[in-house]
């Protein structure tokens, strides 16, 4: 496979220095991309090309949450990963209904760093177990926060199909095979229920099948 190309983009120059020879071990990663703040950021993706984005969220100047937000207007494919030291329910929540595409502490293991991004690279979100995962069912049980999904919609048969086989973590190859359709024809479904439930990501339609019971 092609080397996964990463930014990082913290105000700590120490941590990003530290996350880059972590990464750059792999050898299907290479960090290409470095800035302290989202204006920086913003500025180096206009030359730079990437494809996943470790992101802190407090930084000087243009924060991590209005840097989120103006990447997905403007390099849609590329995946965003918050990484941070805040762990409250607003940010988390937050974070995946402007388009973030996982969260993660910044204590985490550096694998399950890895593995986040192999996961939204491949799959197009991440959410970790202990964290991530539990803090959004618990908020979507209890009720707590009204994401901005279109509460009226109606899926058929075959997309209910796809968005199941999409929250397991199949790719569009893995589920035309599992259900006959061409790799096109399943990325075709998968942004029509975009469109439909007014999500911006993978990463929105599994939070949305979460609150809806559907997985």
């Amino acid at each position: 496979m092609d080397k996964i190309k990463i930014a990082i983009a913290d105000d700590y120059a120490i941590f990003r220095d530290g996350l880059k020879v972590g990464l750059n071990q792999d050898q299907n990663m290479e960090v290409t991309v470095e800035a302290g703040n989202g204006t920086e950021l913003l500025e180096r993706l206009e030359k730079n090309v990437v494809d996943v984005i470790l992101m802190d969220l407090r930084m000087p100047g243009m924060d991590g949450m209005e840097a989120t937000k103006r990447i997905r207007e403007r390099f849609v494919q590329t995946k965003i990963i918050a990484v941070t030291l805040h762990d409250e329910d607003s940010f988390i929540v937050h974070l995946m209904e402007i388009g973030a595409n996982a969260y993660l502490l910044k204590d985490a293991d550096p694998l399950d760093i890895r593995e986040a991004i192999y996961a939204v690279h491949l799959h197009g979100y991440y959410f970790n177990d202990l964290v991530n995962k539990a803090l959004l069912k618990k908020l979507i049980t209890k009720g707590n926060f009204k994401p901005a999904f279109n509460q009226k919609v109606e899926l058929s048969d075959r997309e209910l199909e796809v968005l199941q086989l999409i929250c397991d973590e199949k790719t569009a190859i893995e589920i035309g095979t599992e259900i006959f359709l061409s790799p096109r024809s399943v990325e075709g479904i998968k942004q029509r229920l975009i469109d439909k439930i007014g999500v911006r990501n993978t990463a929105g339609l599994v939070l949305f099948a979460v609150k809806n019971g559907l997985i």
